[in-house]
């Protein structure tokens, strides 16, 4: 593309964008064989996931004071809790499995376990889609975007991330959504209400635990949770930084090629340029959609440490 071409697609509002860039890459048959969603792909996948938070949870459980069992026992059943978040964003987008009912119950779900509200981020995520990276416009955008190792260290440490999410979430259930546009009238009192139930569960779980005199809740859902975390904002804080700061959906995301463990658990969000450019493609079929499209992106890596290499040896000039 030449660069009288670049200058004037940059004029383009974002969905034109958006539109252009996907368009011309697969056509609309190959592109409907892509996007057939599966009950079944997606509870083996779930099943998987939760077979591994099952396994690591009972090593760490039952091995108290044999340490170098227990913390990597801990390390992959804290991980497995936080990637419910994946498990979470797929049902969102209503791709983790055919059947929409189930998408709903296992996001909800996956999200109480992640403490993401998927009722929320159904909405919020779906902002981030039309309006990536378009400052002012994407929610994500919002977030810290770390500018020294100082800031870089405690953005993966997680804790702007939990005192975001317990905030957000009391804030939610009292119906305070004035500064959430992405919400709209119509959606607010599910939203509130989903938020609602979600907080009665872990004062459930909070109350239960103390009732029978064990640290369950700690041990086993906060603790781990709270291991996992870095795992995560490495994760996710690789997908768009250092990325362009526009509407170009072949700029503006990065993919990440990453070991089959780390897939599994991610379901396959680590091909994030291609989830961006189709949102519809279910994760399943992400490895499928690389093969078609890994040549028209220009952010391809070799790995999360990597990319959190290149993050650290570039604080100061990200621009988001």
């Amino acid at each position: 593309m030449s660069s009288d071409a670049i200058a004037q697609s940059q004029l383009l509002d974002e969905e034109t964008v958006q539109h252009y860039n996907s368009e011309q890459i697969i056509g609309v048959e190959e592109l409907s064989i892509l996007n057939a969603r599966s009950n079944w792909k997606g509870l083996v996948q779930l099943a998987g996931h939760l077979t591994v938070m099952g396994c690591s949870g009972y090593v760490w459980g039952t091995n108290f004071g044999n340490w170098p069992v227990a913390i990597p026992a801990l390390a992959i059943y804290g991980f497995s809790f936080a990637s419910m978040f994946a498990p979470m964003h797929e049902g969102g987008h209503r791709t983790a499995f055919a059947n929409n009912r189930l998408n709903d119950v296992v996001a909800w779900c996956a999200g109480v376990l992640s403490l993401y509200n998927s009722t929320f981020y159904r909405r919020y995520h779906k902002w981030h889609h039309r309006y990536t990276r378009v400052p002012g416009k994407d929610p994500e955008l919002t977030d810290i975007t770390p500018r020294n190792l100082g800031e870089y260290l405690l953005v993966i440490s997680g804790l702007p991330w939990w005192v975001g999410k317990i905030r957000g979430h009391f804030r939610i259930a009292l119906g305070q959504l004035d500064d959430c546009p992405f919400v709209p009238e119509t959606g607010r009192s599910e939203v509130i209400r989903s938020t609602q139930l979600q907080l009665a569960v872990y004062a459930a779980a909070i109350a239960i635990s103390i009732a029978v005199g064990q640290p369950w809740f700690v041990l086993y859902w906060l603790l781990p949770l709270f291991v996992g975390q870095p795992i995560l904002r490495m994760i996710l804080l690789a997908e768009h930084t250092g990325c362009s700061l526009d509407a170009n959906m072949l700029t503006n995301t990065r993919t990440t090629l990453t070991l089959w463990p780390m897939r599994l658990l991610m379901w396959n969000m680590s091909y994030h340029a291609e989830h961006h450019l189709y949102q519809s493609i279910p994760f399943h079929a992400l490895p499928q959609a690389h093969q078609q499209l890994n040549s028209h992106f220009t952010h391809i890596d070799p790995g999360y440490i990597k990319v959190n290499q290149n993050i650290v040896a570039q604080l100061g000039q990200l621009e988001g």
